[in-house]
C-alpha cells in the first residue's frame, strides 16, 4: 500500500487490537463495517436523507466560493432550491442496496492472529503502526462472490511457500488480489504479485501452480471465468506498464447497459455498481439535451458507455480516454453494437482536447461530458473547454467534489482572466442531480450542469 515504510510489528497490532477489545475475528467484523461502510447500521432511506444533506452543503459551498473568489452572482432563472441558485433535484436511489459491487480489491497483510497471509481490508493506519488486515465477509456492499474468492487466494497463498509481499523493499511476492464481475455472473480475478528476482524459469513456475490451483484445486469452487496475472514492482501498474498476463479463459467482462453490449477489460474503469451506472448515464443524457446537430464530445470517458449510449441521438461522439485498454474496449463496443458514428481517442485529455476542438471548428453546437477520476482534470482541459465557444452545454460527474473538482468549476464559471488563459464567457451551474452509486457509504456521485 502506497505510504508504507516499515513492516508493523506483531506486538503492535495485539496491543492496538486489545485496547479495542477486539482481539478475535469475529469481534472486528462489525467494526471494519463502520470503516469501511460507515451508513451500514442505518435504513437506506436514512442514508439517502444524510447523502442529500451533504450533497447540499457542498452545492452551497461550490456556490460560495464562486461568489467570493470571481466575484460571479450565480443567480440565474432557475427556480431556487432551499437557499441554492441552482436547482437541486432529489437524490436518484441506487435500485441494488446490498453486494452491488461489480469490482472489490482485497489486500495481503496481517490478520488479527498475525497470519501475514490474510487477504481483506486495512484497519487502523501505517502512521500509528495499527494496521490489520480483517476478511470481507461482514461487509455489505461486497458480493458473495468476492468473498468467496478472496477467502480461496488466502487458503492458496497460506500453502505456498513464498512469501507475501507486504513492503516493497522487504522482499516477497504474493500481492493483492482484484475480482471482477458482472450482471451473468462470470468473474474474473487479477492476481498481483511482486517477481522480485525470480528468473522467467521460476514465474513460469508459480503462474502453472497458482492457475491449477484455480482450475482443479480447492480454488475451482469459485468457479472463475478467467485469471489474470501482473508482474508489479509498483504500488500500481497499468497494462502499458507491466501487461495482464491472461492465465486461463475469457479474456474480457461482458455488460449488458442502455441496451448495448459492453466489453470490458481487466485495466479499463466501469463504474462498480452497474444498475446505479444505468442511473447514473440515463441522467446524464438527460441533461446533455442533445439532438441530430449536436456534437458530444465524451472527456475521461472510460470504455465509452456514455457517448455511445447517446450516439444515436447525436451527429457524432468524440471520446478520449487515457487507458490504451478501454480505448479498445469502446472501439469495439461501438463496432458490436453496430455505432458508425462514435471515435475514441488515446492519451491524456490536456494533450488531444484541444487540438480535436481546432479541428472541430466549423461552427457545429458541441456538448461537453467530463467524468473525471477524484483528482479532477487537468488545468488544460480546463482552459480548452473554457475558451472553445461552441460548447455551450457542460456535464460534469464528480464523485468527490472537493480539491482540484473544486477549482475545475471555479475556473470554469469565474469572468474572463486573461493571466490564467481564461478567455471564454464564463459557464452558470444551473443544475445538479445527486446519484447513489455506493450504499452504506457516504459516497455519492453528484451530476453538475453548466450553460452559457
Amino acid at each position: 500500500m502506497a505510504g508504507l515504510k516499515r513492516r508493523v510489528p506483531l506486538h503492535s497490532l495485539r496491543y492496538f487490537i486489545s485496547m479495542v477489545g477486539l482481539f478475535s475475528k469475529p469481534g472486528l467484523l462489525p467494526w471494519l463495517a463502520d470503516v469501511v461502510t460507515p451508513l451500514w447500521r442505518l435504513s437506506y432511506e436514512e442514508q439517502l436523507k444524510v447523502k442529500f444533506a451533504a450533497q447540499k452543503k457542498i452545492l452551497q459551498r461550490l456556490e460560495s466560493y464562486i461568489q467570493m473568489l470571481s466575484g460571479v452572482s450565480v443567480t440565474t432563472a432557475v427556480p431556487k432550491s432551499e437557499r441554492l441558485s441552482c436547482l437541486l433535484h432529489p437524490i436518484i436511489p441506487s435500485p441494488v442496496i446490498n453486494g452491488y459491487r461489480n469490482k472489490s480489491t482485497f489486500s495481503v497483510n496481517r490478520g488479527p492472529d498475525g497470519n501475514p497471509k490474510t487477504v481483506g481490508f486495512y484497519l487502523g493506519t501505517w502512521r500509528d503502526g495499527n494496521v490489520v488486515c480483517v476478511q470481507s465477509n461482514h461487509l455489505k456492499n461486497i458480493p458473495e462472490k468476492h468473498s468467496q474468492v478472496a477467502q480461496y487466494y488466502e487458503v492458496f497463498l497460506r500453502q505456498s511457500p513464498l512469501e507475501p509481499c507486504l513492503v516493497f523493499h522487504e522482499g516477497g511476492y504474493w500481492r493483492e488480489l482484484t475480482v471482477r464481475t458482472n450482471s451473468q455472473g462470470h468473474t474474473m480475478a487479477i492476481i498481483t504479485f511482486h517477481p522480485q528476482k525470480l528468473s522467467q524459469e521460476e514465474l513460469h513456475v508459480q503462474k502453472e501452480i497458482v492457475k491449477e490451483f484455480f482450475i482443479r484445486g480447492p480454488g475451482a469452487a469459485c468457479g472463475l471465468t478467467s485469471l489474470y496475472f501482473q508482474e508489479s514492482t509498483m504500488t500500481r501498474c497499468s497494462h502499458q506498464q507491466s501487461p495482464y498476463q491472461l492465465l486461463f479463459g475469457e479474456p474480457y467482462i461482458f455488460e449488458e447497459l442502455l441496451s448495448l453490449k459492453i466489453r470490458i477489460s481487466p485495466d479499463a474503469f466501469f463504474q462498480i455498481n452497474t444498475a446505479g451506472a444505468e442511473m447514473l448515464y440515463r441522467t446524464v443524457g438527460e441533461l446533455t439535451g442533445v439532438n441530430s446537430d449536436t456534437i458530444l464530445l465524451d472527456i475521461c470517458c472510460g470504455t465509452g458507455v456514455i457517448g455511445l449510449s447517446l450516439a444515436q441521438h447525436t451527429s457524432r461522439v468524440l471520446g478520449i480516454e487515457l487507458v490504451e485498454q478501454a480505448v479498445e474496449d469502446a472501439r469495439w463496443t461501438a463496432a458490436f453494437n453496430g455505432i458508425t458514428n462514435s471515435e475514441f481517442h488515446t492519451g491524456q485529455a490536456e494533450k488531444i482536447l484541444p487540438g480535436l476542438l481546432k479541428s472541430k471548428e466549423d461552427g457545429q453546437s458541441i456538448v461537453a461530458v467530463v467524468n473525471p477520476a477524484r483528482a479532477g482534470l487537468h488545468y488544460k482541459v480546463i482552459q480548452a473547454i473554457r475558451n472553445f465557444r461552441a460548447i455551450h452545454t457542460l456535464v460534469f460527474v464528480s464523485c468527490k467534489l472537493h480539491g482540484e473538482s473544486t477549482r475545475n468549476v471555479i475556473e470554469l464559471c469565474c469572468p474572463p482572466d486573461p493571466a490564467k488563459k481564461l478567455l471564454g464567457e464564463p459557464f452558470v451551474l444551473q443544475q445538479a442531480v445527486p446519484v447513489d452509486l455506493f450504499p452504506h457509504t457516504p459516497h455519492c456521485e453528484l451530476v453538475l450542469l453548466f450553460t452559457r
